[in-house]
C-alpha cells in the first residue's frame, strides 16, 4: 500500500514472538547518512520496545546502498544472527543509475534471506525527492526502519 495512504509506523502487534534472545544485525548505509540513520533509530527503537536486548543488536555501516546486499551476507552468514535488516536510501537522480542500483540491492537482499534462511530485511527507502525521503525516515509518513524492524520481529515468529 503507497505509504501517502499509511504510515510505516502503524502496525499490529498481534501474535509477536519472543524476541528476547534474538540476535539482530542492522546494515545501514552511510550515503543519505541524515535518512538513514534516522532510519536506524527507527528500527532500534522498534526492536528494544517489543523486547529485544541492546546487547543483541549489531550495527554495521557500510558506504552505499548497493553494498547492503554484501554486508547482509557477512551476518546473515553468523549462526547466531536470527535476522539481518538492511537500511538505506537510494534517491532518483537525473540517470538510470538509481534503476540499476534499487533492482540490484532488492534482488541481492533477497537472494541473501534464501541463501541463508533466515529473515533479511529490506528496509531500503526509494524515494523521488529528499522530502519523501525524510517524509518516510521519521516524517509525515512514519519511520521505515519502524516497518523494517516490525517486519523482521513477524518473520521469526513464522
Amino acid at each position: 500500500m503507497a505509504t501517502s495512504l499509511k504510515s510505516l509506523s502503524e502496525y499490529s502487534t498481534n501474535n509477536l514472538p519472543d524476541i528476547s534472545q534474538k540476535k539482530f544485525g542492522i546494515v545501514v548505509s552511510e550515503w543519505n547518512d541524515q535518512i538513514t540513520d534516522a532510519l536506524f533509530s527507527g528500527a532500534l527503537e522498534t526492536l528494544l520496545s517489543h523486547g529485544a536486548q541492546k546487547s543483541n543488536i549489531y550495527r554495521k555501516d557500510v558506504p552505499g546502498s548497493f553494498e547492503l546486499t554484501l554486508g547482509a551476507q557477512w551476518l546473515a552468514e553468523q549462526e547466531a544472527i536470527d535476522a539481518v535488516i538492511c537500511l538505506g536510501c537510494v534517491i532518483q537522480g537525473e540517470t538510470r543509475h538509481f534503476d540499476f542500483i534499487c533492482d540490484a540491492v532488492a534482488h541481492g537482499i533477497t537472494n541473501v534471506g534464501l541463501k541463508f534462511n533466515k529473515p533479511v530485511i529490506f528496509g531500503v527507502l526509494t524515494p523521488d525527492t529528499m522530502q519523501q525521503a525524510l517524509d518516510r525516515a521519521g516524517g509525515k509518513h512514519g519511520n521505515k526502519g519502524d516497518e523494517a524492524a516490525i517486519t523482521a520481529i513477524k518473520m521469526l515468529g513464522f
